[in-house]
């Protein structure tokens, strides 16, 4: 049995400090992404302030638009002191890259729903509206 540190934090304690639910803490575990805690003699998890750094790291990969798979490499790069800053920047451009994409998708879509809302005059037969001839593939009418 693993005796915890004299730092060592509940899973509770931990989860509070970085904003996460207890759930998302075991989760990460699971999927490799947080290594397993030491235990305490009571079965309990104990944490040091190594997994609240890893836990940060993780959820603002998250909020950056990563996803855990890329977050895994991410993490396994930090380590990597010969050649980890150059292929985390590579990840992080093609995750970049892939945000722009997306953001130029999303303002087509916008763009022609909002054609497709200013052109529907809010009044009449279901038949007569642009928005749902269009979401039925018909034409639209000028």
């Amino acid at each position: 049995m693993n005796m915890p540190t004299a730092s060592s934090l509940t899973i509770g304690s931990v989860a509070r400090r970085v904003g996460v639910a207890i759930d998302t803490i075991r989760y990460y575990e699971r999927e490799g992404l947080l290594p397993e805690p030491l235990r305490r003699a009571s079965g309990y998890r104990s944490y040091g302030e190594a997994a609240v750094l890893q836990l940060r790291f993780i959820r603002r990969a998250k909020e950056l638009g990563f996803t855990l798979e890329e977050i895994r490499e991410l993490l396994a790069l930090s380590a990597d002191r010969q050649h980890g800053v150059k292929a985390v920047k590579q990840r992080a451009r093609k995750r970049l890259d892939a945000i722009t994409e997306r953001i130029a998708e999303l303002t087509r879509v916008r763009d022609a729903l909002a054609e497709l809302v200013a052109s529907c005059p809010g009044h009449g037969t279901p038949e007569q509206c642009p928005i749902l001839r269009s979401l039925t593939g018909e034409e639209t009418r000028a």
